[in-house]
């Protein structure tokens, strides 16, 4: 019974796997394995930017700002999450990018979990061989859930 439970730290647990703590990427019986959600703890130094846009999503998704300075670039607009719990929710078909204003600890959820989203090194011009998560009116987050212009 003990095989069906994990217990670890996000924080630490972050840096094996690009921020991914749970998702279709991680092996059959581990019970971080689902095809239906995955959760990322993504720890971001400022100016951090992901390589590619993301197109033809396929996924729903919310973004939770822990802490720091973070902004989600969609077609059109931009949506500054500037606040601890200030969070965005996208759907299937929405384009995306991201980029760190400030360092900054976010979670991500998105379902269900599919694969073909990485970025890889060659395609975000990174010489190393490995995958980078590295991007593109602005909206910022306000009370009750609505958004308004940023200042």
């Amino acid at each position: 019974m003990g095989e069906s439970v994990y217990a670890g730290n996000a924080g630490r647990d972050a840096g094996l796997d690009r921020g991914w703590l749970l998702g279709h990427f991680r092996e059959v019986g581990d019970p971080r394995h689902s095809t239906d959600v995955e959760i990322k703890w993504g720890v971001h130094p400022k100016g951090d930017e992901r390589a590619l846009w993301v197109t033809g999503e396929a996924r729903t998704a919310l973004l939770v700002l822990i802490s720091g300075r973070f902004r989600v670039r969609v077609p059109g607009r931009d949506v500054l999450l500037a606040e601890q719990g200030d969070y965005v929710v996208w759907g299937k078909g929405v384009d995306h990018s991201w980029f760190a204003e400030e360092e900054s600890v976010v979670l991500t959820v998105r379902w269900p979990s599919v694969p073909g989203y990485a970025v890889r090194a060659e395609d975000a011009g990174d010489a190393s061989g490995g995958e980078a998560e590295v991007a593109h009116g602005d909206v910022e987050v306000g009370e009750a859930g609505t958004a308004g212009v940023e200042a």
